[in-house]
């Protein structure tokens, strides 16, 4: 039987509301036996990021690459609407979705909701 899903407060999604979209926290995993958008784990800082994990290699922008398109296919989110705008070589990287901040708030944060397991 899967464990239940837990319930995530507003405050400890790692999503930011931005002028033009909305920006995530990510904590990825490259060279993964399997891509998967897992749960989500406490920053220093006091926030949380999501943790990512892609079977690229951290190489070229391959992982984030791969990052990118594991996001946009399970959100329904165009690929172009995507950027890493902080941490493109290091694993901690925080991610750029662009379009309505509040249609993106909803349906990531419902996804989160439903999805995420701290």
């Amino acid at each position: 039987m899967p464990a239940p899903v837990m319930s995530v407060p507003a405050a400890a999604l790692p999503i930011q509301p931005v002028a033009e979209g909305v920006r995530l926290r990510l904590k990825v995993t490259p060279k993964a036996k399997h891509a998967a958008i897992g749960g989500l784990q406490p920053e220093a800082d006091g926030g949380v990021a999501l943790k990512v994990a892609v079977t690229a290699a951290p190489e070229d922008g391959k992982a984030n690459a791969a990052v990118i398109a594991l996001l946009a296919k399970e959100w329904g989110v165009a690929k172009t609407a995507f950027s890493v705008v902080a941490g493109a070589t290091d694993r901690r990287k925080l991610v750029e979705i662009r379009g309505s901040t509040a249609e993106l708030t909803a349906r990531i944060g419902a996804w989160l909701q439903q999805h995420a397991k701290t």
